[in-house]
């Protein structure tokens, strides 16, 4: 069953067309990864998911619900949280600030002690630096108090943007232990990334999307293996 679905969706941005006629789906409890190369129309299409950009065209479902009118506060409270690219804390509150400031609508707020607790418990390294500056902690740090920020808002669909952008190898293998980990537990997850191989690797769908538009989707193990993906993103 899809929890998320776009039918036809395209944006524009006056002239330009940034996403044209883009039809995908986000199946409940499943990863879903979307990849492709900058300018693609990725973070174009996770803006429209979250109503910061509006649809030109084709619709946006959310749990069978038309959600293309509402707006973006609108769709957290209906469970529909985005994790941005550049993880975008807040430098100069605390690791517990920035936190709290994910659930401050509806049942997100009511379970803050909960999901408090839980983020605690995914990321140790956050638990022990509750009172620091997020602005002190290290690039992987930040992108963990992201996640923990998005995870606070209590998701039923969590969009991730570009995770891995910046961040170590080492660090990057760990954020997607943690993806993997988070939805074993039963969240949802959209994955928009560049990184090609770790995106489809713990996905279980795929969408490769290509000057705006979809080009290729399936099962994300066989869209990894294809030779399209192989000589365009992998080198091979």
């Amino acid at each position: 069953m899809s929890l998320l679905r776009l039918d036809r969706v395209t944006v524009r941005y006056g002239d330009m067309e940034a996403l044209s006629e883009v039809t995908v789906e986000a199946q409940d409890k499943a990863i879903t990864s979307i990849v492709g190369s900058n300018g693609a129309g990725k973070s174009t299409m996770l803006k429209a998911i979250s109503g910061l950009t509006a649809c030109h065209s084709g619709s946006i479902y959310f749990e069978d619900r038309v959600i293309n009118s509402l707006p973006s506060h609108r769709r957290v409270e209906l469970g529909l949280i985005q994790i941005p690219e550049g993880r975008h804390v807040f430098p100069h509150m605390s690791v517990k600030e920035n936190l709290e400031l994910g659930s401050m609508f509806g049942r997100a707020k009511r379970r803050r002690s909960e999901n408090f607790g839980r983020v605690m418990d995914l990321f140790p390294r956050l638990s022990k630096r509750s009172d620091q500056m997020a602005g002190t902690l290290s690039g992987g740090e930040q992108q963990m108090l992201a996640i923990g920020r998005g995870l606070m808002a209590d998701p039923k669909l969590l969009m991730m943007d570009e995770p891995s952008l910046g961040l170590a190898p080492i660090v990057v293998k760990e954020i997607f232990g943690v993806i993997a980990s988070i939805n074993g537990s039963g969240t949802t997850i959209l994955l928009v990334e560049q990184d090609v191989r770790a995106s489809l690797e713990i996905a279980v769908w795929g969408y490769v999307l290509e000057n705006r538009r979809i080009v290729l989707s399936g099962n994300a193990r066989e869209i990894l293996t294809s030779d399209k993906v192989r000589r365009a993103y992998l080198g091979l």
